[in-house]
């Protein structure tokens, strides 16, 4: 019986798998097809990622970094507002080679991380969980002390644990453009409902596509407007569920959720990569594979990080709904230099950023 099985190998799986390995625990992870693939998520990530890799990964996944976004109310060719720092202030990188990085670092701990291993049953009981996994048309059942659900947005493991579904799940989409663009700053477009659309650079890489809307919106048809506004052919075009507002509850006896199955993202931008490590660190320093009580220090834990951000990202979420002359009011009021973490948006009332606002 391990201590952990941990299901899905993303960010935040591989980084419990890691982690928790690392604190010497047997530790199994599944992931269903290739770790990395399909890719179903920006690159575009704050430079708080670098703590998480080995240095030397840096050279490999490192694609451009970025100053700032220019915000817009309209397309491509509407005022721009631009909000910026004088140091980088986010970077973008190889997002499949993160994954696939992260996982790496689970192996060399002495995690066993399995591919193409998919887990088509989880069964709880008092003493454990069994699971059922399928590889190469042959069933197996695996049994484990606890389980780390970290299986994305429509997540299998929590709904056999009977666990409630996210608030919400946006349909995102990207694409690329091949042409190199090594500009440092983002586009933000406030064109989608509810959401937004979005041009990042990605210097030799070519340029990233994508913009994100709730259930019922044509995204298909709203990704072409923005495309054509910019005259640009794209290609390896992605879609995925982007899971906003986490459960009540992300525990049971002896399941937890991670990451994108926990809707640990940030409501303002859909992201999770950080969200979801931090998660998978609370994790690893709370929760004793024989003790389900543990569980509920888990959920603390998680929460005092991040529920103050979450709840702060969804209030400025709403200023994406506000109408168009609120919208280019309160842009042109704000922008400028900030002192905001683009992880924190409870950094809006740091010292350094209210000092920026007040400096204008």
């Amino acid at each position: 019986m391990y201590d952990f099985a941990v299901v899905g190998v993303g960010p935040a799986g591989a980084r419990f798998a890691r982690r928790a390995a690392e604190a010497g625990y047997d530790v199994v992870a599944f992931e269903k097809g290739e770790v990395g693939t399909p890719l179903a998520c920006s690159g575009h990530v704050s430079t708080d990622i670098w703590a998480y890799v080995p240095e030397e990964a840096k050279t490999t996944l490192f694609q451009n970094r970025i100053y700032g976004a220019n915000f817009h109310v309209g397309g491509p060719n509407s005022r721009d507002y631009p909000f910026y720092k004088n140091e980088e202030v986010s970077n973008v990188i190889d997002r499949v080679e993160l994954d696939r990085t992260l996982a790496a670092c689970a192996r060399d701990a002495g995690a066993d991380v399995r591919e193409r291993h998919t887990v088509t049953n989880v069964e709880e009981r008092h003493d454990g969980v069994e699971l059922t996994v399928s590889a190469g048309g042959d069933e197996q059942t695996i049994e484990a002390k606890m389980v780390a659900g970290c299986d994305g947005p429509v997540s299998r493991v929590r709904r056999q644990a009977g666990l409630d579904e996210p608030e919400e799940i946006l349909h995102g989409v990207l694409a690329f453009d091949e042409a190199p663009d090594d500009s440092d700053f983002v586009d933000v477009h406030l064109t989608v409902p509810r959401f937004f659309a979005w041009r990042i650079p990605r210097g030799d890489a070519g340029v990233e596509y994508g913009l994100a809307a709730p259930p019922g919106a044509e995204v298909n048809e709203m990704f072409d407007v923005l495309t054509d506004a910019y005259d640009v052919e794209t290609t390896h075009f992605c879609s995925g569920g982007i899971p906003i507002g986490p459960p009540e509850r992300v525990t049971t006896r002896r399941v937890f959720l991670l990451g994108d199955a926990a809707a640990q993202t940030k409501p303002f931008t859909g992201g999770g990569i950080l969200y979801g490590m931090t998660a998978a660190d609370c994790a690893v320093d709370t929760i004793d594979p024989d003790d389900p009580a543990t569980l509920r220090d888990y959920e603390s834990a998680w929460r005092s990080e991040l529920s103050q951000e979450i709840a702060m990202g969804h209030w400025i979420r709403r200023a994406y709904s506000l109408p168009e002359r609120v919208q280019h009011l309160g842009l042109r009021s704000l922008s400028g230099e900030i002192g905001v973490h683009m992880d924190k948006p409870t950094s809006f009332f740091s010292r350094e950023h209210l000092t920026k606002l007040l400096g204008r």
